[in-house]
């Protein structure tokens, strides 16, 4: 017999139980979710079923703002290509597929050969991720890692690129990155432990069984995660072990594979470092450090290579020193010159220095607007030996313009200029202005609209903010979906609240830990000044964030409900004290230099004061709230959402159905589908609901 559909939410079972710290009883009647066994996904299907039923309206709406996203995106896409090991390498996107294809030709002319196309893995499976691919030094060898869940655990495989051939060697669990050793006869990979964190560096040699693999380096901590990389030169192999304000690294000499790590400069609380190979034309070389120790801004330093043993800090020379009003992030050592990659004033920006004169002004290379960023990925420019690197700039209303950079000149010359079909440029308009948070701190915000849409207090506004990690997440990037918000008459607004990156390294320490209710304040200072100010309709204000930008949204949702026309919290960190005091959670460990460790009395207090489940609006009043969440995602587990939308609702039955929640029961990762046209759907749909709440359904 078929079910009948949902006509209203589901209505979850309660179980006693209560979580005891410091004397603080929290009753908890769902957190039977976290079991995730057969009663809680059949809840889950429920709540997606509800979902499709309550939005099933705006399927037309969606269907135009998909066709009008992926309109946006060319049928056929090429990337820029960049030289390695004598080729150069690129992907493509062909017309209608949904994941790249990976291509190389010779330096000295001849055909494409390809390499790898994701969309044939995906054909089989449906989902794929392509963590990472790693072509080794002797351009024969593809490592590559794939995740067919959304679950971040990842195979190992390579092919042999002249035969398109797969090796019989796999490692069935590995995490993203992995390194070359100079002779290709070995691959280093991370491994990650039952909670996600990246805590060990294995050594596999080509041609042996996954089991006979080597430890190389193990990280106890369980606070710390490892990286692994080939430095540019291609002569050391580097591994990285960080938390959020601590690290330790150790080089080994790539051609010497099964060679001891050595530590650049030990372990010390609060001093954070990252090395950059550097060889110098006579043939010697050292290591460029970025550094805070004693710089909370950063700054630069050398050492020499450890070659016996370890070393510790007293073997670092102070370089350049910091400019406490400039994030210096980044050393990237070319032929004859070092690029400093640094931000200031929210904007990043380059600093070319010749080898011969690292402690001068060099060439300041900006982004081309105020509201455009500026990038060296390193993945582009991965040869040591250029006189030009490949930059790129973008803003949220310009598609990629990629870019040669002289070193010698600091001039660009244009490449490729990505195409975005239908899209005019000039009838939209970006600005930046600030406004004053709660203390008085100024909060910048990022302003986008439709040249046609006046900032006289008429146009609903669409919010956005992440603020935590030191990150700017997205750093002002091109987004085909946007257009399709200011078409229709909405504001939008990028809120830089205190806990990101924008601001530098104290921005995000002045909105971590005790500090963090900063960056909620500032978000609701941002809408308020909108409003107050005159720019955006008061009374259709809608806000929008990620992960740890989800846990804002919750936040802000709770603590001024009637700000806001609508919210949505995507993959929401929303338990905050129920997760950060269970160690056997995936990454909550490494996150308590983040939030805090609530086995701390003080932690707790302050943790307590913002969790969203634990600090329910009061019934009445509230705004819409779209939630989404992923069975496989394993950075927010999918019960976080899942119950806090369940206590909303039970605390306010009369406006539980406006609560939506939209989970992914099968393969989805962390940020949504895969693929580009299928995480555009995703896009469209949220952009559906956020257009029906804000009364702005119209044909641009």
């Amino acid at each position: 017999m078929r079910a009948m559909p949902a006509t209203q939410p589901p209505v979850p079972p309660q179980e006693a139980h209560e979580h005891v710290a410091h004397g603080v009883h929290r009753p908890d009647p769902f957190h039977w979710m976290r079991r995730v066994d057969a009663p809680v996904l059949a809840h889950l299907s429920a709540e997606r079923e509800w979902y499709d039923v309550a939005t099933g309206h705006l399927s037309p709406l969606v269907q135009a703002l998909r066709a009008e996203m992926t309109g946006r995106v060319p049928a056929t896409d090429s990337s820029i290509s960049w030289p390695q090991h004598g080729y150069y390498y690129y992907t493509v996107l062909p017309a209608g597929r949904e994941y790249e294809q990976l291509l190389r030709r010779r330096v000295a002319g001849g055909t494409d050969e390809m390499l790898l196309d994701v969309n044939e893995m995906a054909a089989d499976e449906g989902y794929v991720d392509l963590g990472m691919w790693a072509v080794s030094p002797d351009a024969e060898l593809l490592a590559y890692a794939v995740d067919f869940d959304g679950d971040e655990v990842y195979e190992l495989r390579f092919r042999h690129l002249r035969t398109g051939t797969e090796l019989p060697d796999v490692v069935p669990r590995a995490a993203p990155g992995g390194a070359w050793s100079a002779d290709s006869t070995h691959f280093f990979y991370l491994v990650h432990d039952e909670l996600w964190r990246q805590h060990q560096v294995w050594r596999h040699r080509l041609g042996t069984p996954a089991s006979e693999d080597q430890l190389v380096l193990e990280e106890p901590d369980g606070q710390f995660e490892l990286e692994v990389e080939t430095s540019r030169t291609g002569d050391l192999l580097v591994i990285h072990s960080a938390n959020r304000d601590t690290s330790e690294v150790w080089v080994l000499d790539a051609s010497d594979p099964t060679a001891a790590p050595r530590s650049v400069g030990g372990r010390r609380r609060g001093v954070e470092y990252v090395a950059e190979h550097l060889r110098h034309p006579d043939g010697t070389d050292e290591l460029l450090l970025v550094t805070n120790d004693g710089a909370t801004e950063y700054r630069l330093a050398r050492c020499p290579v450890p070659r016996t043993g370890d070393q510790d800090a007293s073997a670092w020379l102070p370089l350049r020193p910091e400019d406490p009003d400039e994030r210096l992030e980044r050393a990237d050592a070319f032929a004859g010159h070092v690029v400093l990659t640094s931000r200031a004033g929210g904007r990043n920006r380059l600093r070319i220095l010749r080898l011969d004169d690292l402690t001068g002004e060099g060439i300041v290379v900006a982004p081309v607007s105020d509201i455009a960023s500026l990038s060296a990925p390193a993945e582009r420019n991965v040869e040591p030996d250029l006189d030009e690197i490949i930059v790129v700039d973008e803003s949220y209303l310009m598609p990629p313009v990629w870019s040669a950079l002289s070193l010698t000149t600091g001039e660009r010359t244009e490449r490729l200029r990505k195409e975005a079909p239908g899209y005019d440029a000039a009838a939209y308009v970006g600005e930046q202005c600030s406004f004053p948070s709660a203390d008085g701190t100024p909060v910048a915000a990022t302003i986008l609209r439709h040249r046609s849409t006046p900032l006289d207090g008429s146009a609903p506004c669409v919010m956005y903010a992440y603020g935590a990690y030191e990150s700017v997440y997205p750093d002002q990037e091109w987004d085909p979906a946007i257009p399709s918000l200011l078409d229709r008459g909405v504001v939008y607004v990028h809120a830089h609240v205190r806990g990101g990156g924008e601001g530098g390294r104290r921005w995000w320490l002045d909105g971590r830990m005790e500090h963090k209710q900063h960056t909620f304040d500032d978000h609701i200072a941002v809408a308020d000044g909108l409003a107050r100010e005159g720019l955006v309709d008061p009374a259709r204000i809608a806000t929008r964030g990620l992960s740890a930008g989800g846990l804002l949204q919750g936040a802000v949702f709770s603590q001024r409900p009637d700000r806001w026309r609508a919210v949505v919290a995507e993959v929401p960190f929303v338990d905050v004290l129920t997760t950060m005091l269970d160690p056997s959670i995936p990454l909550t460990v490494n996150e308590w230099d983040e939030w805090g460790d609530p086995s701390r009395p003080e932690d707790y207090a302050w943790m307590a004061r913002y969790s969203p489940y634990d600090n329910l609006p009061p019934a009445g009043g509230r705004p819409d709230l779209l939630v989404t969440g992923a069975v496989h995602d394993a950075r927010v587990m999918v019960w976080e959402p899942a119950k806090w939308v369940a206590a909303l609702r039970e605390s306010d039955p009369e406006w539980g159905p406006r609560a939506l929640f939209r989970v992914e029961t099968g393969a989805g990762a962390h940020v949504g589908p895969a693929g580009r046209f299928a995480h555009l759907g995703y896009e469209a749909e949220v952009y559906a609901w956020l257009l029906d709440r804000l009364e702005s359904i119209t044909t641009p």
